[in-house]
């Protein structure tokens, strides 16, 4: 009897509220709807956009000349992603180092290069994420895959907008 209530209190505490294993998400789960079937109805737009300073990679992740498609300008969210814990694929465009040189902040993006000669995601397909440990990147080509609390948090900066914000507990390239 004793060995029954240990282990039910053992699974009690193995899947309580908050200890869920992560969810995988893609980045079409982060899209509402009608930001899913505007995306599907765009036309598709050249590599060539936005090359007016080469060089410079992250000069063209925020354009507010509202030149492409309104979806490409979306900050809608699907109000479900809030406070989950997820795991999530995609590559990084630096933001801020800690005194090593370790990358605490960053945005994550769903293709490579997504500040370099192509259109900029639209925010709901920005995470900004915060990661205390800090990582080197080297790379903006190499992928990542994050898992954290995943949250619809609409931030701004000089560089872009972003509609969610992810408190990575891992990183792995």
């Amino acid at each position: 009897m004793l060995r029954c209530l240990l282990a039910l209190a053992l699974t009690c505490c193995l899947i309580a509220p908050g200890h869920a294993a992560p969810q995988e998400v893609d980045w079409l789960d982060l899209l509402p709807e009608e930001d899913y079937q505007a995306m599907l109805d765009m036309p598709e737009i050249g590599h060539d956009w936005g090359e007016e300073a080469p060089g410079d990679f992250t000069s063209n992740l925020r354009n507010d000349d509202r030149e492409l498609p309104e979806v490409m300008y979306s900050t809608r969210v699907v109000a479900e992603m809030h406070d989950r814990q997820v795991q999530i694929g995609g590559y990084p465009v630096p933001l801020e180092t800690d005194e090593h040189g370790r990358y605490i902040s960053f945005f994550l993006v769903p293709w490579p290069g997504a500040c370099i000669h192509v259109p900029p995601p639209p925010p709901n397909q920005i995470i900004l994420v915060d990661y205390p440990r800090g990582i080197a990147i080297e790379d903006i080509y190499q992928p990542m895959w994050l898992t954290g609390l995943l949250l619809v948090d609409q931030t701004s900066n000089e560089l872009a907008d972003a509609s969610y914000r992810l408190r990575a507990e891992r990183v792995d390239l």
